[in-house]
């Protein structure tokens, strides 16, 4: 049983990372926490869909259908879709009507549908058209920058365009990047250390609430198959 991912970041400002996914004799993942509101496509037997996913802010198990091929965009935090509030695609998410092989439906409007490749291109048009905006305040937090108004304004439009608190989005942040750096064989001690958590109790809880994987099991690369790219490699 696999799932088989490959991830690339992005250069634009509006796209976090393109994924690619393949399905093989799986019927069942455990999800994982992410701060992302993204764009799926995938085909099965010749039928294609497409859907809106959100911030997940916990673990769960998700069905997957079986022998299927996807192709996803995860877009950045602070952007959201004009006719889906971000706010309400939180542990949820819509499936698009009237997809076909080549082209979906968004916003009142037929896009063709995206490769891995061109992923950035159909973001440009969403962009353009005003499908698809973002909070500035929110992007200039986010890369460090203190605008001149208050905390509470901050939370505020923070929580409104992601759907989460700051303080949420660090903690999902925190435990992907320790999952990663634990499946690349970090020690379990060092992760504690580089990412400041409390010890390595702290460090379970988290991985057991956001990733549903022990240290180990993400050392190993054992626990079933999972929705995270992990040092480029298949978890079985």
């Amino acid at each position: 049983m696999a799932l088989r991912f490959q991830t690339r970041a992005s250069d634009s400002p509006w796209v976090d990372t393109v994924w690619t996914c393949t399905s093989e004799h799986v019927t069942q993942m455990t999800s994982v926490a992410t701060v992302c509101w993204g764009l799926v496509f995938w085909e099965r037997e010749g039928t294609a869909y497409a859907g809106i996913t959100g911030p997940e802010t916990k673990t769960d198990a998700a069905p997957v259908p079986e022998g299927a091929t996807f192709v996803g965009i995860e877009f950045a935090v602070g952007t959201s879709l004009r006719a889906v509030p971000t706010p309400d695609l939180v542990d949820s998410g819509v499936e698009l009507p009237d997809t076909t092989r080549r082209t979906f439906r968004l916003d009142g409007v037929r896009w063709e549908t995206p490769g891995p490749d061109d992923a950035e291109a159909l973001v440009d048009r969403l962009v353009r058209v005003g499908a698809v905006v973002s909070d500035p305040l929110v992007t200039a937090v986010r890369r460090g920058h203190r605008p001149a108004v208050s905390d509470r304004t901050i939370e505020r439009r923070f929580r409104a365009a992601t759907g989460l608190t700051q303080g949420a989005v660090r903690q999902v942040e925190r435990a992907r990047k320790a999952a990663a750096l634990l499946a690349a064989g970090a020690p379990v001690a060092d992760v504690v250390s580089e990412l400041e958590y409390f010890d390595e109790p702290h460090l379970a809880r988290t991985l057991r609430r956001y990733v549903g994987r022990t240290a180990r099991q993400l050392r190993e690369g054992t626990g079933g198959p999972i929705a995270l790219n992990l040092d480029q490699r298949t978890t079985s």
